[in-house]
C-alpha cells in the first residue's frame, strides 16, 4: 500500500508561538503552500504556555547589553500587535539584592537609562515590603504580561486568514533529500502515515529541535535542558496587583499570569528540577520522555522558604498548581545569561533550517532576520 504524499512548498514543524509566527510569514510573503504540523493537540501549548508570561521589557538582562536592547526595541512593537493578548493592570518593581547578586542597583539603573527602559524609585509603601538588611533598592518599571490563551486564539485565526495548512496531532519524524532536489518529510498523523514534498523544512520544536535531526540520521545542535517548575500561586493581597523581580542571581520572581488569573512563582536555584545537554557524540535523550519519566514533586516550599527572606509577605503566598515543562537554552548563554535566536541555516541538508526563540519578543527578530537572509523570499528558495 503506498504512502499518500503532500505536496507544499514550505513545512513548519512545532505549533508554537515561533513555529505559527512563522508559518504566517511564510504564507503571507506570497509563496506556495505552507503546511504546519503539530504533534500535540492544540497549539501554544508547551513553551509557549508554561512560562512567566513576561513580555521583556530589557529589564530581565544587565548583563548582556544586546538582548536588554532588543527586548527594549520589541517591547512597544509586542504591545502594539498584540495588545488585546497581554495585561498591563498591575504595577512592577525589580528589587537588587545586596548579596550575591552579579549587578548593583547603581549598575542596573545604568542599563536602563542606557537602552531607554522606564525606571524610577518604588514608592514607600512598596519599598516597605522588602528586608531592607537584604535588599538594596527597589525600582518601579514598565513591564506587562501576555494572556497565552489569548495569544493562542490570535494566532489560530491569523493561521486561518492566511490560509496555512494546520495538522495537529501529527509529527515530522525524519527528513531526507528528495529526488531530483527538495526535501521529503515522513509525517505520522491520526489517520496513519504520509510523506509531505516540500523545498524547505522549517524546525521550530523548541526542545526537541534535535529529535528530528537524531531520528534522520543528522548531526545534532549543542543544547542544555532543564525539567523547569513555574508554580501557580493565590498571592496575598499586599501584592494581588504586583509583579516583583529579585535581581541578578539565585533570587525569584512573583507576577500575574493571565492566562489562569494567578500569580507565577519562579526562583532560580529551585525552578529546575534536573538538567542535561545534547552533545555531539553523546546517546540523544527526548526531551518529552524525560519529562514523562520524571517523578512529579514540587520545590514550592523551597521557593518560598528563600523568597520570603528578601520580602516576608511572601509567606502568604498559596500555592493551586504548578506548570512543568522542559526549558532549552544554548549552553554558552551562561556566562552572561544572554538570550539570542538559534538559526541553523541547511542544518545537515539543503532547505532543512532549525529556528529556536527565547523570549517571545524575538518574533520581530527572527522575521527581520529572516528577511534579511533571503529565507522569507519565496523565489530565493533552493
Amino acid at each position: 500500500m503506498s504512502t499518500a504524499l503532500l505536496e507544499c512548498q514550505d513545512l513548519v514543524v512545532g505549533g508554537g508561538f515561533f513555529g505559527c509566527s512563522l508559518a504566517v510569514h511564510l504564507r503571507d510573503a506570497g509563496g506556495g503552500e505552507v503546511v504546519l504540523v503539530e504533534v500535540g493537540a492544540d497549539l501554544l501549548q508547551r513553551a509557549s504556555y508554561t512560562n512567566q508570561a513576561r513580555v521583556h521589557n530589557g529589564y530581565h538582562y544587565p548583563r548582556s547589553l544586546l538582548t536588554a536592547l532588543r527586548s527594549r526595541v520589541n517591547y512597544p512593537r509586542f504591545l502594539a500587535r498584540f495588545a488585546h493578548c497581554v495585561d498591563e493592570s498591575f504595577a512592577k518593581y525589580y528589587a537588587i539584592s545586596r548579596g550575591f547578586s552579579k549587578v548593583t542597583a547603581k549598575q542596573f539603573r545604568l542599563l536602563c537609562e542606557t537602552i531607554g527602559a522606564p525606571i524610577e524609585p518604588a514608592p514607600a509603601a512598596v519599598r516597605r515590603l522588602f528586608d531592607p538588611h537584604r535588599i538594596e533598592d527597589v525600582f518601579t518599571v514598565r513591564e506587562c504580561a501576555f494572556d497565552a490563551v489569548k495569544l493562542k486564539r490570535h494566532m489560530q485565526a491569523e493561521l486561518q486568514r492566511s490560509g496555512v495548512d494546520v495538522r495537529m496531532q501529527t509529527e515530522a519524524r525524519r527528513v531526507q533529500r528528495r529526488p531530483g532536489g527538495g526535501l521529503l518529510v515522513d509525517c505520522m498523523g491520526p489517520d496513519g502515515a504520509f510523506q509531505v514534498s516540500c523545498r524547505r523544512v522549517f524546525n521550530c520544536t523548541y526542545s526537541r529541535i534535535n529529535r528530528l535531526l537524531a531520528d534522520s540520521g543528522l548531526p545534532t545542535i549543542p543544547l542544555k535542558h532543564e525539567i523547569a517548575e513555574m508554580a501557580l500561586v493565590e498571592p496575598p493581597d499586599e501584592i494581588r496587583d504586583v509583579g516583583v523581580t529579585v535581581m541578578c542571581g539565585p533570587f525569584f520572581s512573583v507576577m500575574p499570569f493571565p492566562a489562569r488569573g494567578l500569580h507565577s512563582f519562579s526562583h532560580v536555584r529551585y525552578t529546575p528540577h534536573c538538567q542535561w545537554q545534547d552533545a555531539p557524540g553523546a546517546a540523544y535523550m527526548d526531551p518529552y520522555a524525560v519529562l514523562a519519566a520524571k517523578r512529579r514533586t514540587s520545590n514550592f516550599a523551597r521557593m518560598v522558604a528563600d523568597a520570603r527572606r528578601y520580602m516576608p509577605v511572601l509567606t502568604g503566598c498559596r500555592q493551586v498548581d504548578s506548570l512543568v515543562e522542559v526549558k532549552t537554552v544554548l549552553p554558552r548563554t551562561e556566562v552572561d545569561d544572554a538570550r539570542p535566536i538559534l538559526f541553523r541555516r541547511d542544518q545537515g541538508l539543503p532547505g532543512l533550517h532549525c529556528i529556536m526563540g527565547a523570549k517571545i519578543d524575538n518574533i520581530f527578530d527572527m522575521v527581520e532576520f529572516l528577511s534579511a537572509t533571503d529565507l522569507l523570499a519565496t523565489e530565493n528558495a533552493q
